[in-house]
């Protein structure tokens, strides 16, 4: 939400879903240029994730946000309910009533890497199909507790499996879910690590251009993964 107060200055309110989906963010890259409107964008150092979110709040004006998780920790553990008044342009003012109040600086946006003006899409689609939040869940858990760097979607007999395992292991543990059918055989592989998806259900696309598209509907949030350089589609 976004407001002028009576001495003509811009004021803004985080919801707690735009306030997840920058915790989110901050597991992709510590640094954010927040732009003019309702879409926040960022990108991997590596530049091998790029995530975008149409959010609640109208963003007023251009400011850079150098260490992302500390700007969000004092607006959380600070603050309660606060106020984010954006009008310098050089700082942001947050207060919560009368009496307490913090002054935050910008960042030089040009120290900041951040995603290209272009919109991401995908080039084609070979395979599509959906994750249930348990399902995603499971998924990660499974990487986790097993140790497992590797994510592989997989077509073979006919079905589509998402596998997680260890691809350079020959005797590998593994968890796999069936997702789907296909009459194409192909192998999309990604790292665990580069698997950065905030909690919920999801609609995925891979193209065999690799770029894989994850499209959260309940926080209207979309990522774009490049895939490893050794998936195969036949």
């Amino acid at each position: 939400m976004v407001r002028y107060n009576r001495n003509n200055k811009l004021m803004m309110k985080l919801s707690d879903k735009t306030k997840a989906i920058l915790k989110n963010f901050t597991e992709i890259n510590q640094s954010l240029s927040f732009k003019k409107g309702k879409k926040i964008r960022t990108i991997s150092p590596m530049q091998n994730i790029l995530a975008e979110a149409t959010i609640e709040e109208e963003i007023p004006s251009d400011f850079a946000i150098y260490d992302l998780p500390q700007f969000i920790t004092t607006i959380d553990v600070l603050y309660k309910d606060p106020d984010i008044d954006i009008t310098s342009e050089q700082y942001a003012s947050i207060k919560e009533g009368k009496a307490t109040r913090s002054k935050y600086f910008f960042s030089d946006p040009d120290v900041i890497i951040s995603p290209p003006e272009k919109e991401m899409a995908l080039p084609s689609e070979e395979v599509s199909f959906n994750l249930d939040e348990n399902q995603v869940k499971k998924l990660i858990h499974s990487a986790n507790i097993l140790g497992l760097p590797d994510l592989s979607v997989i077509g073979e007999g006919g079905v589509v499996k998402v596998v997680t395992s260890d691809r350079r292991n020959d005797t590998s543990n593994d968890y796999t879910i069936v997702v789907g059918s296909t009459e194409h055989d192909f192998s999309f592989n990604f790292k665990m690590e580069n698997i950065k998806l905030i909690k919920g259900s999801y609609q995925v696309s891979i193209s065999k251009a690799n770029l894989a598209r994850f499209h959260n509907v309940a926080y209207n949030l979309t990522y774009f993964v490049a895939l490893e350089p050794d998936s195969t589609y036949n």
